[in-house]
């Protein structure tokens, strides 16, 4: 089976798995394999959306659920919490939203968030809003890139499939270069 056999085929469960998580590599990819015509840019679009939101709306009840007893067990991230909790008291809407675009925070914002008292509703809407936005951007960025490319390599299409392992390769680096400079705990 070649790559774009296994891109069409594997493509949306990938993403939708990768965007449960810190799925922005993965976007990008599909961003890329939409603009190629390998999957469908709505559908691209769909997939990351509600498995973004959906992957934020699960650590925020995480964090409703054991976000105390969490807080207390590791005093360094309750220090940070009380930060948190402080920041939202005053911008709840922005700071939900940009907690998906900020490094390290896609999964410990949303339990925080969930171990503070702001009400569910409300972190549902901006985590509906925020996963909007990173899906557009981010998958908007492989397009982008697939257009970017398209233009430079012109009738190099023969390169097509490297270009794609290549990318799929680096992605892979570099999710596990951070998972390796991620402190255990």
């Amino acid at each position: 089976m070649d790559l774009i056999a296994l891109i069409e085929t594997h493509g949306y469960w990938m993403l939708a798995l990768g965007c449960l998580l810190e799925g922005e590599s993965l976007l990008v990819l599909a961003g890329f394999a939409a603009h190629e015509g390998h999957l469908s840019p709505a559908g691209v679009l769909a997939v990351a959306t509600v498995m973004a939101m959906v992957g934020d709306q699960i650590y925020f009840w995480i964090g409703r659920w054991r976000g105390p007893q969490l807080l207390a067990r590791h005093p360094k991230l309750a220090a940070k919490a009380e930060r948190v909790h402080r920041l939202l008291d005053r911008w709840h809407a922005p700071l939900i939203i940009g907690l998906r675009f900020a490094y390290g925070l896609r999964i410990a914002g949303p339990i925080f968030i969930g171990a503070s008292p702001l009400p569910a509703w409300r972190f549902a809407l901006y985590n509906g809003i925020g996963a909007v936005i990173w899906a557009v951007l981010v998958g908007g960025i492989g397009w982008a890139f697939g257009a970017a490319a398209q233009a430079l390599l012109g009738e190099l299409q023969r390169y097509q499939m490297g270009l794609m392992g290549a990318l799929l390769g680096a992605a892979l680096l570099v999710w596990m270069w951070r998972r390796l400079r991620r402190p255990q705990r």
